[in-house]
């Protein structure tokens, strides 16, 4: 069996804990605690189609904001990461780029993928369109929802399989 660590980043309530939740236990709660520091849960996943199993250690880090900003020590040893910004609140984009450029400092090339959540209140989305499609140019974005489930599974095999690409050709 293979291990692989993976970083959940963004800011402060953008669903980084509920997705680990709804992946991991498939449980969700309106409740909103705060992470404090760093939270680890584990998954093995069967990926099937000739792959190894892969157990995935999932880093649920402290959301990124103007008063604490996420140490890149968290993220030595990661094989991937999810930048996830919340739908509702657009303003949460801006801490995409830098906790990408941090994270590319840190690990160098490894796969990732930009997570836009709370997808079952895109009726409130404050995301546009236009801004939607540059997230797009950066990288691959997944619309998720924590709640419902939506795209969460996606998002994590598509970085599994990615994480095994990388190991591969690497």
């Amino acid at each position: 069996m293979i291990q692989k660590k993976i970083c959940m980043l963004g800011s402060f309530a953008v669903g980084k804990t509920s997705l680990v939740a709804r992946y991991v236990r498939s449980v969700f709660s309106e409740k909103y605690l705060t992470t404090i520091g760093v939270k680890v849960d584990k998954k093995v996943v069967t990926l099937g189609d000739g792959h190894p199993d892969v157990s995935l250690l999932l880093w649920d880090i402290y959301g990124d904001d103007d008063f604490q900003a996420v140490r890149p020590s968290f993220l030595r040893g990661a094989a991937g990461y999810f930048l996830v910004a919340d739908g509702t609140r657009s303003q949460s984009l801006e801490r995409i780029g830098p906790l990408h450029r941090m994270a590319t400092e840190t690990l160098g090339a490894v796969p990732y993928c930009i997570l836009l959540n709370k997808v079952d209140l895109v009726r409130e989305w404050t995301l546009s369109e236009k801004e939607e499609r540059q997230l797009a140019e950066q990288g691959p974005v997944i619309r998720t929802s924590a709640k419902t489930g939506q795209g969460v599974e996606e998002a994590f095999q598509t970085l599994t399989l990615g994480m095994l690409r990388t190991a591969r050709n690497g």
